[in-house]
């Protein structure tokens, strides 16, 4: 069954408020946050706040669990049509249920996957709620995101494709969001490599965020439905016959998970939308949550 672009765009990542069906099936407080799991209309999902108030975390639809549940999910699926022709590494950076990372699992079984999760509560939950699985060709590092791209850095690693999707309960953490952290992000890149980040479309950080990319990476695409995620490659982006090309090579390879890759297209953008007169984020300038009150 094919996601058209009405379906695509009318599907909410986040929703704003908890119906009463939810039942909460699992709570646990680490020392970051709460890590709660809730089952409402057939779906399964972790949150950070109660009654997911400020939003889903992540969601397996319990019936199939390899079908994206999320839209943000399929759109990060499809950022990364753009990898190379067999892409060697891939580091994520926020494990929530661990969708994602199963999924490029299963869709590249010959690539190291990298998953940069801080919090060892979220690792069990996901392990235990959401099927995920870790192992030889599937590692998890349970440390700070920046700490860990740092490290990467001066050990010369190269990622086909580095996937940015760490939250807390209010929003990206601050330190993850300024043009340094980028810039070190980009360093890791292949030369062919593309970044993927899981960002907010109505955040009132959206100009900041928007001009901090663009200040480091150029142009990039952006796809918009309720989130927004941006794709970015410092090789240049793919002109609109190699997204057409891409997304059908991978449209029946992606099918099971929900993932309608041709559907995709049209959300593709990369016509600036923001103030290009505000200011970047920096390690010296990022009130993130501040600004994003």
């Amino acid at each position: 069954m094919k996601y058209g672009y009405a379906l695509l765009v009318a599907s909410l990542l986040f929703s704003a408020t908890a119906a009463p069906a939810q039942k909460m099936v699992h709570s646990e407080r680490s020392m970051y946050r709460e890590v709660l799991v809730y089952e409402e209309d057939g779906e399964r999902c972790m949150c950070f706040t109660r009654q997911c108030r400020i939003g889903r975390q992540s969601c397996i639809n319990l019936a199939d669990p390899r079908r994206f549940a999320l839209n943000y999910t399929r759109m990060m699926m499809g950022g990364t049509l753009f990898m190379g022709p067999a892409p060697k590494r891939i580091l994520i950076v926020g494990l929530g249920g661990g969708s994602i990372p199963t999924a490029l699992r299963e869709l590249l079984p010959e690539a190291q996957i990298d998953v940069v999760e801080i919090d060892p509560a979220v690792t069990r939950v996901a392990k235990q709620f959401f099927g995920f699985k870790d192992g030889p060709k599937m590692q998890v590092f349970e440390v700070d995101g920046r700490v860990y791209v740092k490290r990467a850095l001066r050990e010369g690693v190269k990622y086909d494709a580095i996937l940015l999707d760490a939250f807390d309960h209010e929003y990206i953490p601050e330190h993850l969001l300024t043009r340094e952290f980028l810039t070190e992000v980009k360093s890791l890149l292949s030369p062919t490599g593309v970044l993927v980040g899981n960002t907010f479309s109505s955040s009132k950080l959206y100009d900041h965020e928007s001009t901090t990319y663009a200040a480091v990476f150029g142009r990039f695409f952006n796809l918009k439905a309720a989130n927004r995620v941006i794709v970015a490659r410092p090789a240049g982006l793919p002109s609109d016959a190699q997204l057409r090309a891409k997304a059908l090579e991978y449209e029946l390879a992606l099918r099971s998970y929900g993932v309608d890759a041709p559907g995709v297209l049209p959300l593709f953008n990369s016509t600036a939308d923001w103030d290009p007169k505000a200011r970047v984020l920096t390690d010296q300038y990022s009130p993130a949550n501040l600004l994003n009150r």
